[in-house]
């Protein structure tokens, strides 16, 4: 397996990889068809196995403090995606990843880490095996159909909402869970570096 700069010509194998890395986690649905382009400046890792791409790791990086990040002081990175292709779990290729992107951040000098994960136990224990500590947490909401109706109005006449994604971030997180179907703690992790 090579760890390696991703290039423009990555992107199908990147978008295939991420696609399968993701259909059996809480963001299933959460689907791309091209590869993010960040504004601020990047780290962009692709794992490579005989010509197939297997993993892939996006952090974009701050150049000024509260750019890119949401919490901490100092310049940090944020890392969008991490994902292994799931014929490919549990062989490191994660952990490599995020070596080799840590001390080009490093090198970069970045202090931190930041990385927003949803409830997934197996991928909250793979960030704190790596030495990320949870700091935040908030929820992200689906609404549908009678959800949407007693949550919803549209201003806009004979526009009908008919699902939602929002974002929860007050106190209230049991009674929240209890009243929709399908609702996912979105936790920040962060590693100092």
């Amino acid at each position: 397996m090579e760890i390696r700069r991703y290039h423009p010509n990555d992107e199908m194998g990147w978008v295939r990889c991420r696609v399968l890395s993701f259909l059996d986690t809480a963001y299933f649905d959460h689907v791309l068809q091209e590869k993010e382009k960040y504004e601020y400046p990047s780290i962009e890792l692709v794992a490579v196995h005989e010509g197939q791409i297997i993993g892939i790791l996006d952090v974009e990086y701050e150049l000024k403090e509260k750019t890119v990040c949401s919490r901490g002081s100092g310049i940090g990175g944020m890392i969008w995606h991490i994902a292994v292709h799931p014929d490919f779990r549990r062989e490191g290729v994660g952990k490599r990843l995020l070596e080799t992107a840590e001390q080009m951040a490093k090198d970069k000098n970045l202090n931190r880490l930041e990385a927003w994960t949803r409830d997934d136990q197996w991928v909250q224990d793979w960030y704190e095996k790596n030495h990320f500590l949870k700091v935040d947490s908030y929820l992200h909401v689906y609404l549908e159909n009678d959800e949407v109706n007693e949550s919803l109005r549209s201003e806009v006449a004979r526009l009908k909402p008919i699902h939602a994604f929002t974002h929860y971030v007050g106190e209230e997180k049991e009674f929240v869970k209890s009243k929709f179907k399908r609702v996912h703690e979105c936790v920040c992790y962060e590693k100092m570096l």
